[in-house]
């Protein structure tokens, strides 16, 4: 099992590129089952979670080929032979229940198993079988799976959840493209990669208006046709790097990325005595002047500030000057990186979903362990500000989200490399 190794103490200096959102990108993927018309997705991430659900589009029948070393995923369904997601695949990763709804709409019959991923909390497929029920499919709990069928199509249908939910909020909307008649999809999540989705259906002839509001109509059709789509930048890839400097000092401009992707992240950080700028070619952090600023953070659905920064930040906060107070109201097992940070000299207390973080001069080097995608980064920016040498094991979890990214940090001067099992 791989290890990442960081040595602290030198500020950086340099451009890292950003990549395609993966979340987005998990969701693009499984569109394909919409149409028998190709779809093309450029500026893909090569990730491990794109791998996993590029086996799962394939277990159906999919063809999918990565063109220009994996930047670019050619899918097709023209030939689907199955539409029954096994559980082999799909508890590696959460997003393989994205399948659901368009299996259901296209054929009327779907048998997914329940989906893995992180141990970050409870995500129950609940909002997502309460979407499909709408629409008129009848689902089923058995063995592990959800069985699901709709042998005269889907009709369109006010779709309400009781909670804002990213994933159910795509299965929906794929599944409203092809259902007859008219579907409002009500307290819709208002995510970029919601956004993304939305316009990738809409150039495969889709009818969809207020995507990124809180309301989503949708007007059935027929049939889909292929389109080529360009995946949204990754604004938790972008957040990260932009606190890679923000921890270790020095100026990184983050290439490709978007400020509008993460302005409540990037006023948060501003707070801090961090300087963010937008450039031509992306976003551009730098830390100059000293030790930042404690503040307080508060995770929230978009345009909120979001979960998957909230470990990355609680690192930056373990020296900041002052006490912050991080509150996690998304997920209710996110903080399980805080006792690996604790293990480097932070210091923590962990109340429910409270963190009181009490920021030190410095953090020191330490063998720490990734519980998971977002936790195994925030342990790789702790070291970048630790003195001393820190290993960070179980990096499974961070080939999950993050493309390369001992190169992309030690192109910036980071002294930083992988250690290989054996």
């Amino acid at each position: 099992m791989d290890s990442i190794k960081v040595r602290g103490g030198t500020e950086l200096d340099g451009r890292i590129a950003i990549a395609g959102a993966k979340n987005a990108c998990l969701a693009l993927m499984p569109a394909t089952l919409l149409s028998d018309a190709p779809l093309t997705l450029t500026n893909a991430p090569r990730l491990s979670d794109i791998r996993t659900m590029t086996t799962l589009l394939q277990s159906l029948g999919a063809e999918v080929t990565q063109l220009q070393g994996g930047r670019v995923l050619a899918l097709s369904s023209h030939d689907i032979a199955s539409q029954r997601a096994d559980y082999d695949i799909v508890r590696k990763m959460r997003a393989s229940i994205l399948v659901l709804g368009p299996l259901l709409a296209r054929w009327g019959r779907a048998e997914v198993s329940l989906p893995g991923g992180c141990a970050i909390g409870a995500r129950p497929v609940d909002l997502h079988q309460h979407a499909m029920e709408c629409l008129g499919a009848e689902l089923e709990l058995r063995d592990g799976y959800l069985h699901a069928r709709a042998p005269s199509g889907l009709r369109g249908a006010v779709i309400e959840f009781p909670l804002v939910s990213v994933g159910a909020t795509e299965n929906a909307l794929m599944a409203a493209v092809l259902a007859r008649g008219e579907t409002e999809i009500r307290n819709a999540a208002r995510e970029p990669e919601i956004v993304d989705l939305a316009h990738c259906l809409r150039a495969m002839g889709a009818q969809i208006e207020g995507e990124g509001t809180a309301t989503i109509r949708v007007q059935g059709v027929s049939t889909l046709h292929g389109t080529t789509h360009s995946v949204v930048p990754d604004r938790i890839e972008l957040g990260t790097y932009m606190l890679a400097p923000a921890i270790a000092g020095g100026t990184v401009e983050c290439v490709g990325g978007r400020l509008d992707l993460v302005t409540r992240f990037a006023e948060k950080l501003s707070e801090t005595g961090i300087s963010v700028e937008e450039t031509a070619d992306g976003v551009r952090v730098s830390r100059s002047n000293g030790r930042v600023r404690a503040v307080d953070v508060v995770t929230a659905p978009y345009p909120g500030f979001p979960t998957d920064l909230q470990a990355q930040m609680m690192a930056l906060m373990c020296t900041a000057e002052g006490v912050s107070v991080l509150e996690e109201r998304i997920f209710e097992n996110r903080f399980m990186h805080a006792p690996e940070l604790m293990r480097m000299g932070a210091r923590i207390e962990v109340h429910g979903g409270t963190a009181r973080v009490t920021g030190v001069e410095r953090l020191r080097g330490a063998p720490v362990m990734a519980t998971d995608l977002r936790a195994s980064v925030s342990l790789v920016l702790a070291g970048l500000a630790a003195e001393g040498e820190t290993m960070v094991s179980r990096v499974y979890h961070l080939d999950r989200g993050y493309e390369r990214i001992e190169e992309k940090l030690r192109a910036c001067g980071a002294d930083i490399e992988r250690v290989r099992s054996e």
